[in-house]
């Protein structure tokens, strides 16, 4: 389980590098991407670096994402993990950050050797009083 922590923990330092070609190298060749931003699933090559550099692009630098309440299942070649991650970037044309906690499932196959992540789900849960807002302001 140290090897997969290990690649989770590594994925959120290279994030706030902005280094998109070592982010990707620890995805398998064809995986299914579910993320934040619409559509409901993320269309393409996922390891196509465009789409992340976009959205690198809507940041003044490079995001900061801190992963916590790791918890990794493991069975053979074939592993998951849970999380509850938070986002700290400042928008680009802002001058004050903002936080976002979210949810991430990640699947996992050690491929070659090396543990790639397969599938990547992350959340938001919304306000179930009909407004259906996001609720962007829970903390764990």
């Amino acid at each position: 389980m140290d090897e997969i922590r290990e690649v989770i923990e590594t994925k959120a330092a290279l994030l706030r590098k902005g280094d998109i070609q070592a982010i990707l190298s620890y995805y398998a060749p064809s995986y299914v991407e579910y993320t934040l931003a619409p559509p409901l699933q993320q269309p393409g090559d996922g390891r196509d670096p465009a789409p992340l550099a976009a959205w690198f692009a809507t940041f003044e630098a490079p995001p900061s994402r801190e992963v916590t309440r790791l918890e990794i299942t493991t069975d053979g070649d074939v592993a998951f993990a849970t999380s509850l991650d938070c986002l700290t970037a400042v928008p680009r044309g802002a001058t004050e950050s903002f936080t976002l906690w979210f949810r991430v499932t990640l699947g996992l196959r050690r491929i070659d050797g090396r543990w790639l992540v397969t599938h990547e789900h992350e959340s938001v849960p919304f306000e179930m009083d009909g407004s259906f807002r996001a609720s962007i302001g829970l903390t764990p």
